[in-house]
């Protein structure tokens, strides 16, 4: 019985808080609805999940989503702290530990994501798991599905194609050891942290880098990436953190009137295409 109320309550929150977000801070147009809210749809799309999942989760009938699929849900629908934890109770899971690394993104951040089309913008975690992009990043980098951690794409060969300058694909290298090492520093008991670390000491190069113990930031900086569409184009690169929530979100921006904006105007009109490793 007490599953069964579990769920019910689970599925009223999901349905209020839906259809309580307005389509415009998404970046949906209002156009004609039955609601004012979201559409199951437009929240499948934002979480990840299957629009019949959604469905199911609403009229009860599914099984507990795992923390993964609320977290998901919690920022897609823009919940507060306090919302987001109410959530994870509703659905029988313990609350977010509060020395676990922060996943959840502000609804201000999602509001940049929605109303800058032209700026391609990646939301990572301390330990540099991706949490969500916009579409114009996609369109530049690929389907980069979050959960990708860029540490361990860097080194296993699947990051995006950059062409480096002397030194900086080294130095590129020290800064994410040295970031992941500093969220090793800050949430020590988090398994999703110690899991990134196992996976990459097994990396000859990585492994070598993380002896060293070697600290050293990220330097702003332009990047040239290889597009398989329309070939190199340079952008600059910043890396911006969220006060509060220990995010970061990294831009891509070119220079009006050159070259490479009309390049990245061409990769955004073009959409999201599938990109070979480095």
């Amino acid at each position: 019985m007490g599953d069964m109320t579990e769920r019910g309550d689970f599925a009223q929150l999901l349905r209020a808080w839906r259809e309580r977000l307005p389509p415009a801070a998404v970046g949906f147009p209002a156009g004609n609805r039955r609601t004012s809210g979201l559409r199951r749809e437009e929240v499948a799309l934002l979480a990840g999940v299957s629009v019949d999942y959604l469905i199911r989760l609403e009229q009860g009938r599914a099984d507990r989503p795992s923390a993964q699929v609320v977290a998901a849900l919690a920022r897609a629908l823009q919940l507060s702290d306090a919302e987001r934890e109410h959530m994870h109770l509703a659905a029988g899971l313990p609350a977010p530990l509060p020395d676990a690394v922060p996943v959840h993104i502000p609804a201000s951040v999602q509001r940049l994501l929605a109303r800058l089309p032209d700026v391609a913008i990646g939301v990572w975690t301390s330990h540099w798991t991706l949490l969500t992009a916009n579409d114009a990043w996609r369109s530049l980098l690929g389907d980069m599905r979050p959960g990708l951690n860029l540490v361990v794409a860097e080194f296993t060969g699947r990051a995006p194609q950059v062409v480096w300058a002397d030194g900086d694909s080294e130095r590129h290298e020290r800064a994410l050891v040295s970031d992941l090492r500093c969220a090793q520093l800050r949430y020590p008991d988090d398994p999703s942290v110690q899991a990134v670390i196992r996976e990459l000491l097994a990396v000859d190069r990585f492994a070598q880098l993380w002896a060293e113990g070697t600290v050293t930031e990220h330097r702003v900086q332009a990047k040239t990436f290889r597009h398989p569409l329309v070939g190199q184009l340079t952008l600059d690169c910043d890396v911006l953190t969220v006060a509060g929530t220990d995010l970061r979100i990294v831009t891509y921006t070119a220079e009006p009137g050159t070259e490479d904006a009309s390049r990245f105007d061409l990769v955004r009109t073009l959409g999201t295409v599938e990109t070979s490793p480095a």
